[in-house]
């Protein structure tokens, strides 16, 4: 019997999705792709389950991208994909719960663009990042050229994708590509730590803050400003005096317990 290629668990609030390739660097393949897909669609519909792990099998890679095998069978559809089975960016991207990326290895070309559509992410000593694109000739499709560049500066993002060099995951921390560096064995743990703390927030609060931080980031400056105000007037003006108090208290209470 085959094993599966993507792995689902949950521990109360948080469900952690494994990329379950680790023989081939979990590369995304169509049955990766497909999987994801189907799991992410399934989590989102899960309303016991508030937060999100994404993860690889193994210490060698998150995703080393797409399967290169395939590729070589299929021509370039996948690279411009747009639907969420086949483009596992836009599979992430459907969530609207936090999905933090614990990314225990390698993260190449497509991997790298799947990093990149978690909301947090948390990396291993041993992660690795790398945009490999220009060295194939493939152009990206799944938004690595625009995210990079807002990520950490136009400067950075270019000399990483023009090179095709690798970047160590202190280096990826130092330029705010990743929240925190953690040794190996701390990974897993380290990430449903924060995950815990996240499946705190009522699950509709979540979800609205999270898409007004998307929205506002992709718009500009003085028009996120403005989402903000409209958004925060709309919802601020549905909250009584009591429930302010009453949360207050309950922030004040896990302050002193922590």
């Amino acid at each position: 019997m085959a094993e599966d290629v993507v792995l689902v668990t949950t521990d109360g609030p948080v469900a952690t999705v494994t990329l379950n390739r680790p023989d081939a660097m979990n590369a995304l393949s169509r049955a990766v792709r497909r999987d994801l897909a189907a799991a992410m669609r399934a989590l989102e519909a899960d309303a016991s389950v508030r937060v999100v792990i994404l993860t690889g099998a193994g210490d060698r890679a998150f995703t080393a991208g797409l399967d290169l095998k395939e590729l070589g069978q299929d021509g370039l559809g996948a690279a411009n994909a747009e639907t969420a089975d086949e483009n596992p960016v836009l599979a992430i991207e459907q969530l609207t719960k936090p999905c933090i990326g614990a990314i225990n290895g390698v993260a190449i070309t497509g991997g790298f663009e799947v990093a990149l559509a978690c909301d947090v992410l948390i990396a291993s000593e041993r992660a690795r990042f790398a945009d490999t694109h220009a060295r194939v000739g493939i152009m990206p499709g799944w938004g690595l050229s625009q995210k990079l560049s807002r990520l950490i500066g136009p400067y950075r993002a270019r000399e990483l994708s023009l090179t095709g060099n690798f970047l160590d995951a202190a280096t990826a921390e130092r330029w705010g590509l990743v929240n925190r560096v953690v040794p190996p064995h701390e990974l897993l743990p380290h990430a449903q730590r924060l995950a815990a703390d996240m499946a705190t927030i009522d699950p509709a609060f979540s979800a609205a803050y999270k898409r007004l931080i998307g929205d506002g980031y992709g718009a500009t400056f003085a028009d996120g400003m403005a989402l903000e105000a409209e958004r925060g007037k709309a919802a601020n003006a549905a909250v009584s005096a009591s429930a302010v108090e009453q949360a207050r208290a309950a922030v004040q209470a896990r302050g002193r317990s922590q």
